[in-house]
């Protein structure tokens, strides 16, 4: 059986929306996924809330980024950082996955 693994509801909502943002690309930037957290979070997400997890995210060693020097804003000048989910990502999302999924299968009688 393997681990459990737990990552936060905001953390699984992040890493699932990179993954269906960066496409075949492999990465996205953050405005482009702070959109799509939008709508599928159903409510806004702060620029904030979103880089303070991607910072947590690539402790782990689930998420990494690099720069985009082609993507320079002309107001401010600094150069965009693009994420994409790293191989240890996907895992922990396959783990984690496996895991609600074997508590929700135990549960599905009483919930109707």
């Amino acid at each position: 059986m393997p681990t459990p693994v737990f990552l936060g509801e905001f953390e699984q909502l992040v890493l699932l929306a990179l993954l269906e943002v960066s496409g075949d690309a492999g990465n996205a930037p953050v405005q482009e996924l702070r959109s799509r957290l939008d709508e599928l979070a159903g409510r806004s997400v702060s620029r904030g809330a979103l880089y303070r997890t991607l910072d947590r995210l690539e402790e782990k060693g689930w998420v990494d980024w690099k720069v985009d020097d082609e993507d320079v804003p002309e107001r401010g000048g600094h150069p965009r950082r693009r994420f994409r989910v790293t191989p240890e990502g996907v895992e922990v999302l396959q783990a984690s996955r496996a895991t609600l999924l074997r508590l929700w299968s135990r549960v599905e009688e009483v919930l109707g």
